[in-house]
């Protein structure tokens, strides 16, 4: 049985998707919220497998609270849905370590076949789009000033906030202690003029607009 947490502000989306999910039987929906803070403290507590975010909110978006869980506890995978096709959204959510990204326009069948393929620890994220942001971020050509401020240190952490680790894994795979990590994410965030870390999303984003990939 998959486990998967709901969360979107429209309680009539809600109700269909709920129908939707729990009508074959795998998977069970244990939770719902339609708000971003709520969630945010409801979802790893509940422990779901996967969590159905949605990415425009009142009071935030689901990206941020992607982030958010997964710093808590990095087994909760994040599948954001959203109305609207934007790069700039879809960048956020590789930044947060989501597992996908996508419309609601999807037909019922592709969504319940994202639930199971993340929840079975795939990625639905272009592989092709990841991969440029994360050359970006690793070769010093063709890059902005502002990443050449950075030590190797802190473009290798850039690096794994890219591919979603929380500063936890990261002081795993750098043999680090997680308050060091920390104060190397504050310092490349103030080089690089950002306030959070999905904010990193925008600087992808221009990076891929100034420089076609060839």
């Amino acid at each position: 049985m998959i486990r998967v947490f709901l969360l979107d502000d429209h309680e009539v989306v809600r109700r269909g998707l709920v129908d939707l999910l729990q009508a074959d039987g795998d998977i069970e929906v244990i939770g719902e919220s339609g708000l971003a803070q709520e969630a945010t403290r409801r979802i790893p507590a509940l422990k779901p497998d996967v969590a159905i975010l949605d990415a425009r909110l009142p009071d935030g978006n689901g990206i941020d609270v992607c982030r958010d869980v997964r710093a808590v506890d990095s087994s909760i995978k994040g599948l954001i849905l959203t109305s609207y096709e934007d790069d700039e959204a879809l960048f956020a959510a590789i930044m947060a370590g989501a597992s996908g990204y996508v419309l609601k326009q999807i037909r019922g069948n592709d969504l319940l076949d994202a639930v199971r393929r993340v929840a079975a620890g795939q990625s639905l994220l272009d592989p092709a789009v990841t991969q440029r942001v994360l050359e970006r971020i690793r070769h010093g050509v063709e890059q902005p000033k502002e990443l050449a401020s950075l030590t190797d240190q802190e473009r290798r952490i850039l690096e794994f906030i890219a591919e979603g680790l929380t500063n936890r894994e990261i002081a795993g795979r750098l043999f680090l202690a997680e308050k060091t990590v920390k104060n190397y994410v504050s310092s490349l965030l103030a080089k690089l003029g950002l306030e959070r870390r999905t904010q990193a999303a925008v600087l992808a984003t221009r990076l891929l607009g100034e420089h076609p990939h060839r």
